[in-house]
């Protein structure tokens, strides 16, 4: 099998991915405002100030909106169909969007609640994807 295509790391989301190769869940939060946000970004979205640092977060949310995909072009995820993807509404109060994972997609529905869970590409980078809160890892 082909190996999942990595993220980027660099520049604002670099945290955000060193943090989930450790295992743990974080979000870009104002210093200023007191928000936290989503995409990682040098300056926050409400406010506009470089006041930035990143806070643990819960990992867990509810699926607001989610579409099973059922084909692809790149050779990673055409092994992997179906699969879902999703916008999970942290329990934050922002919404990221990620795989749900570890059940058949047909039975993810709007409103499930999810926690995160890693997949390990390697020792530097772990992707954060969704589970059922049932079968979180």
């Amino acid at each position: 099998m082909t190996q999942r295509p990595g993220p980027e790391t660099r520049n604002a989301g670099r945290a955000y991915w060193k943090a989930a190769a450790e295992g743990r869940f974080v979000l870009p939060h104002c210093m200023r405002c007191d928000k936290p946000f989503w995409h990682p970004r040098p300056h926050c979205p409400v406010c506009g100030s470089y006041e930035v640092e990143w806070k643990p977060a819960s990992g867990r949310g509810t699926v607001h909106t989610f579409t099973i995909v059922r084909q692809s072009a790149d050779p990673y995820f055409r092994a992997c169909v179906p699969y879902v993807v999703a916008m999970i509404e942290l329990e934050e109060g922002v919404t990221i969007m990620s795989n749900v994972v570890d059940c058949a997609p047909d039975s993810v529905a709007i409103g499930m609640r999810v926690a995160v869970t890693y997949e390990r590409l390697d020792d530097d980078i772990a992707i954060p994807l969704f589970a059922p809160e049932r079968s979180a890892r």
